[in-house]
């Protein structure tokens, strides 16, 4: 047993190596016989004073005993190495439990309206909630249905509320797994700023008053599609996350519900009928839009597989650069599970948006033929960037990084182009109309000086 001592403490001690050899053949007197192994587990295997230096946590005791390894350093300069092994095992215990006064800890602040606010907004995943309002309201804007003011902020409330209720329900579930990524530790609920119940409450608050404002002050669809949009969210995706890849899906179809909120908050209609058939605007002919063909379920379902397929390179992109998050929260995706296949289905959604802006939105009368050319610049921009992500077998976090900042800018740009080109708006003759007023103006301002 001595050698096997000496043979550990050789390996792990090696700079001691001219005191080895001179160990002496009996067993440590601040030890009990037993087997060697006993010593990492049974406390009861060491002697009286080492087990009360051990289990005394008080820090005057640790000093007291430092000050006597000093001492007994001074007057015996060479002690055995068992004997100084167990001593520094005594003096590292003695300090643990530290005091509390010795504990550094953050206070938790108090709970003002403005931190109240922020934990509101952190809670709602604001820029998300911000990104899903913008793409309803730019429905609204596309649409050539009428509408008001009032309808127009009340869509735009009820659809935040309805992203902030979805958002709570979301982060309520995945506490303990949004704990486990970097990127999602510091959420409220994971470092307590808030509690459970608290959020809850927020999250039913804002569930109920979201889809009634829209019942109230736009119209019954708007609302159940909001409400709707909450129970995918909440409940079918976050299930899914864990279980199925098909959560990718179930997401896309979230984030493509939002225009279809702002083209029937317009009074819009989701499915054709005898009285909103389905039209069909080729190339260079006149665009007339009376009500009956403006309301075109055509121009909707382009709106709507436009945001469900800009989803995917741009979540696939951004779910390989947090997979190794993903992995450790045990979230079943496509970049986690299958590399290659995740990038595949982004670079197979970033082709089918060629022709969904290039054919279905002209051809909805939404917007002119000349859409067709101008959204080819950007579509071929993210379809390259698609393109090189799959080549390489969908692991490079350089081109993933490129896709993912391409899917950023890329989505304003072609809803810009959709205003620019949007059916009904003649840009060119409200300048015309603005330089034929400016003499005018003038003329009128020069009569009343000299009246």
């Amino acid at each position: 047993m001595p050698t096997l001592f000496r043979g550990i403490l050789r390996i792990h001690c090696f700079g001691h190596s001219s005191r080895l050899s001179s160990l002496p053949s009996r067993r440590s007197s601040s030890t009990a016989s037993a087997a060697f192994t006993s010593y990492f587990w049974r406390n009861d295997q060491w002697s009286p004073i080492a087990r009360r230096r051990i289990q005394t946590p008080r820090r005057d005791v640790a000093i007291q005993a430092q000050t006597m390894a000093v001492a007994a350093a001074a007057v015996a300069p060479s002690p055995s190495l068992s004997e100084t092994v167990l001593s520094t095992l005594a003096l590292q215990s003695s300090s643990y439990p530290p005091s509390v006064s010795e504990v550094l800890y953050k206070p938790i602040p108090p709970l003002t309206l403005p931190r109240l606010l922020s934990i509101y907004s952190q809670l709602s995943k604001s820029r998300l909630s911000v990104l899903i309002v913008l793409t309803a309201m730019s429905s609204v804007a596309l649409s050539p249905l009428p509408t008001t003011v009032p309808v127009l902020l009340s869509t735009a409330l009820g659809t935040a509320l309805c992203s902030a209720s979805a958002n709570a329900l979301n982060e309520l579930q995945e506490v303990p797994f949004d704990a486990q990524m970097a990127r999602t530790r510091n959420r409220p609920l994971v470092r307590h700023a808030i509690s459970p119940a608290h959020a809850m409450g927020f999250a039913i608050v804002t569930g109920v008053t979201g889809p009634a404002l829209l019942w109230t002050c736009v119209n019954p669809t708007t609302a159940i599609l909001g409400a709707a949009n909450i129970a995918l969210y909440a409940g079918a995706y976050t299930y899914l996350k864990r279980r199925s890849i098909a959560n990718t899906w179930v997401g896309a179809v979230v984030g493509g519900i939002p225009p279809v909120m702002g083209w029937t908050a317009c009074g819009g209609h989701i499915l054709p009928s005898a009285d909103y058939p389905i039209q069909l605007f080729l190339p260079f002919t006149s665009v007339s839009l009376p009500p009956a063909l403006a309301d075109n379920p055509l121009a909707l379902l382009a709106l709507f597989m436009f945001l469900y397929s800009w989803q995917f390179p741009h979540f696939n992109s951004l779910a390989f650069l947090v997979r190794e998050s993903y992995a450790k929260a045990g979230y079943r995706m496509l970049s986690v599970i299958s590399p290659s296949r995740n990038a595949a289905v982004a670079l197979r959604h970033a082709i089918l948006m060629v022709p969904l802006c290039s054919v279905l939105f002209p051809l909805s009368g939404l917007v002119g033929w000349g859409f067709a050319l101008t959204s080819l610049v950007p579509n071929l921009i993210c379809v390259r960037h698609a393109y090189t992500f799959w080549r390489v077998g969908g692991n490079s976090e350089k081109a993933a990084r490129k896709l993912f900042y391409t899917c950023l800018w890329y989505l304003p740009v072609v809803m810009g182009l959709l205003m620019v080109h949007k059916n009904g708006l003649d840009w060119t003759g409200w300048l015309r109309k603005n330089e034929s007023d400016g003499p005018n103006e003038e003329k009128e301002k020069a009569k009343e000086e000299n009246v």
